[in-house]
């Protein structure tokens, strides 16, 4: 299987997963926000971090992919995550994903036991070697506990089954380094994972974003990748600061796990999705949300997301 080259710099928004108060997965809420990226002309990734996939169980992961490639019909890729720490289980899970129809994996190393260079090497490799679709690396220090070094990346990045890498990492000096190694790569896709840098990182390279608040406001990131490609920096930066405004909503002073369900609330504002989380989260109270919506009010009606 030969690799491709993303065709355009891409917006892939990482979904966040729908629940009912069962916990089930909300079929009306998916095709309502499938809906939206379709409109917006963005990909999809489901079973990533804001996606709550560690925190689902097979069953769940399964029938939300299934919805996912449903509801998109071929308008837009989907990207599936790899989730848990056993190798044999996201080789499952792996095959799974293409017999329903994605189109990428996206995959993070194991969270539990520490990892030297050459862990985290034959990990990926072994699950490249493994795999049917093309392979991204997903790197998220924040969840995984790891930092993939960029030189174990790097010799990752000839695998021929791995297609790029999904980095989340904040550190402005490995978004350089990244994008001097594969920016030019016509067989290797560096995807910023880390939404505050959309714009510098796509003025400078990169070949997608990956943001979470494109959840609420996809279109605004599909014009900021419009205006690097037309070669307005200016009004790409503008629009960076907007949807930074946009995140801090629901992400500032809170911490990841805070932070996702003041996401799903913003959602449910929007008549997107109810505010339900999974274990180890909960979601907020009505009073909680009241609270919230307050505290935002003013600023989310400025910037026209109501």
């Amino acid at each position: 299987m030969m690799k491709n080259k993303l065709t355009g710099s891409q917006v892939i928004v990482p979904m966040a997963s729908p629940f009912n108060s069962d916990h089930s997965i909300d079929e009306a809420a998916v095709s309502r926000i499938c809906a939206m990226f379709v409109k917006a002309g963005v990909s999809v990734f489901v079973l990533g971090t804001t996606g709550e996939g560690d925190s689902m169980s097979q069953d769940q992961r399964y029938t939300l992919l299934q919805l996912a490639v449903k509801e998109v019909n071929g308008s837009s890729k989907v990207y599936a995550g790899l989730t848990g720490n056993s190798l044999s289980e996201s080789v499952k899970d792996a095959r799974k994903y293409a017999g329903l129809g994605a189109d990428y994996l996206v995959a993070k190393l194991p969270s539990y036991f520490p990892m030297d260079e050459n862990q985290m090497l034959s990990y990926l490799e072994r699950l490249a070697d493994s795999v049917t679709l093309p392979m991204f690396i997903y790197n998220i220090p924040a969840t995984t506990h790891h930092s993939i070094p960029l030189q174990v990346i790097d010799r990752l990045s000839h695998h021929p089954r791995i297609a790029g890498l999904k980095d989340s990492e904040q550190n402005s000096d490995r978004v350089d380094e990244s994008i001097r190694l594969w920016g030019e790569r016509q067989d290797f896709d560096y995807l910023i994972g880390w939404a505050a840098m959309s714009a510098f990182g796509l003025i400078k390279g990169a070949n997608g974003i990956v943001p979470g608040a494109g959840n609420i406001c996809p279109e605004l990131y599909v014009q900021l990748i419009d205006c690097v490609r037309n070669g307005d920096g200016f009004r790409a930066v503008k629009l960076q600061e907007k949807t930074d405004l946009i995140t801090a909503l629901y992400q500032k002073g809170r911490i990841l796990s805070h932070s996702i369900p003041a996401l799903k609330v913003m959602m449910k504002i929007k008549g997107l999705c109810s505010g339900e989380v999974l274990p180890p989260m909960v979601p907020m109270t009505i009073i909680e949300e009241e609270t919230f919506y307050s505290e935002v009010k003013n600023e989310w009606e400025k910037l026209n997301f109501r």
